[in-house]
């Protein structure tokens, strides 16, 4: 399809094109402000440490390289020919793309590589002591990946082209993501990044802050042990379940720009590994009881939200399976249902409120003389709401009455009787 006859994107989220333009500095800014503010004494955002770190200080050739070896080395796992092929859903031009999940082989030969290079005499807390200049050159990455996604953008079919991202404007587009699924030949660069280098890069600066407190103080305190198994935890289930990212918006709806690429490659693994970095330089006692109530937290919300995302991928990929077929549904015009009980009778994001249960637990080994560690947990908040909101209008712009119906028999969006 003539890629002029494909309709314009009407509706611009984000503040339009300033907001693009806006948030193409302030998340940036935002990753160094934290990151700075974090290792100070005071970590505090009304005490930000200056003078700011100058370029050539956070330019370092050696980090970058390894920045790049790191995104190579995930690159060369997702090409292997390991674990099952499954199909996406119907785009625009009535094909499905196809893609190979090994997401769980990757990780475990991530661990066995980094674990040989730990045995060899790899120093891990390089990664602390270098945390700065690590995600300078991540950021670095994602703004050349998004100017090269944009070029390449420009030459894809009208059907390859994101509906949310075709303004025709650049800054909107290159912000928000032009094209739908860019790939160069079989290799998806967008599901490659949600996942691959972002949250294994998570999980491995987590275990080198682990490994900085140890060699500070002689072993991990009870509070990094926590924030590490909680949010390992996390990112194994994320991998275990990685066919089920093929259904999310990000896949379905959001077009591969700077915001995924930036998201994927910088602001993932360096800010929501804050807690970790907060506990090196600012250590907290946790006591046996405070931290078992913080077990069980955790485990509330991780049930929540792996049950309501098992329903719900478990019913979108077949309605009919034993799981979910006693579940009671809404017909809607386009011939699919809606979820009206289980988890998903209760909330209208039952996974969302696990989610955001998990990051109020992921802060509290933290404890609560500093407001710093608690960032994730309003962060995530503003954009869950926000994303609820995107999901919402789409919903009720595609399944009408039926989703009239589905707001009035389930009332709250995410926090029973609050909101």
């Amino acid at each position: 399809m003539d890629r002029h006859k494909i309709p314009r994107t009407k509706e611009l989220e984000f503040g339009g094109v300033l907001g693009a333009a806006f948030l193409l500095i302030l998340l940036p800014a935002t990753v160094f402000c934290l990151l700075l503010t974090c290792k100070s004494e005071q970590a505090s955002l009304l005490d930000f440490p200056l003078p700011l770190p100058t370029l050539r200080s956070l330019w370092n050739p050696q980090d970058f390289a390894l920045v790049l070896a790191w995104v190579g080395l995930q690159a060369f796992l997702y090409m292997l020919p390991t674990g099952k092929v499954t199909e996406g859903i119907v785009l625009r031009d009535k094909s499905r793309l196809q893609y190979r999940i090994n997401g769980i082989h990757a990780m475990w030969i991530t661990a066995l590589v980094v674990g040989v290079g730990m045995a060899a005499g790899l120093r891990l807390s390089y990664i602390y002591d270098h945390l700065l200049q690590l995600a300078f050159s991540a950021s670095v990455l994602a703004f050349g990946l998004s100017i090269l996604l944009y070029l390449k953008a420009l030459l894809a079919p009208g059907t390859a082209l994101a509906p949310g991202g075709n303004s025709g404007n650049p800054i909107y587009d290159f912000f928000i993501g032009h094209e739908l699924n860019p790939r160069i030949g079989a290799f998806d660069l967008k599901f490659f990044c949600e996942l691959r280098p972002g949250l294994l890069g998570w999980a491995l600066i987590n275990m080198a802050m682990l490994v900085k407190e140890t060699e500070l103080r002689g072993n991990p305190s009870l509070a990094m042990i926590l924030v590490n198994g909680f949010q390992l935890l996390y990112v194994v289930d994320s991998f275990w379940n990685e066919e089920a990212i093929l259904t999310t918006m990000d896949i379905v709806h959001e077009g591969f720009g700077f915001m995924l690429a930036f998201g994927d490659l910088a602001w993932v693994p360096f800010l929501y590994s804050l807690q970790s970095y907060f506990l090196v330089s600012h250590p907290q006692k946790l006591s046996l009881p405070v931290a078992g109530g913080i077990v069980l937290l955790n485990g509330l919300g991780y049930s929540i939200f792996r049950s309501a995302n098992s329903q719900k991928n478990t019913f979108r990929r077949n309605p009919a399976d034993p799981k979910v077929a006693g579940l009671r549904t809404i017909p809607t015009a386009t011939g699919r249902r809606l979820l009206v009980s289980g988890w998903w009778g209760f909330v209208r994001h039952p996974n969302y409120l696990g989610d955001l249960i998990m990051a109020l637990a992921w802060s509290l080994p933290c404890g609560i003389s500093h407001i710093l560690p608690y960032f994730y947990i309003f962060y995530f908040t503003v954009l869950l709401i926000h994303r609820e909101a995107r999901d919402e209008h789409q919903c009720l712009r595609k399944y009408g009455l039926a989703w009239q119906e589905y707001c009035r028999r389930v009332p709250y969006r995410i926090f029973p009787y609050l909101y």
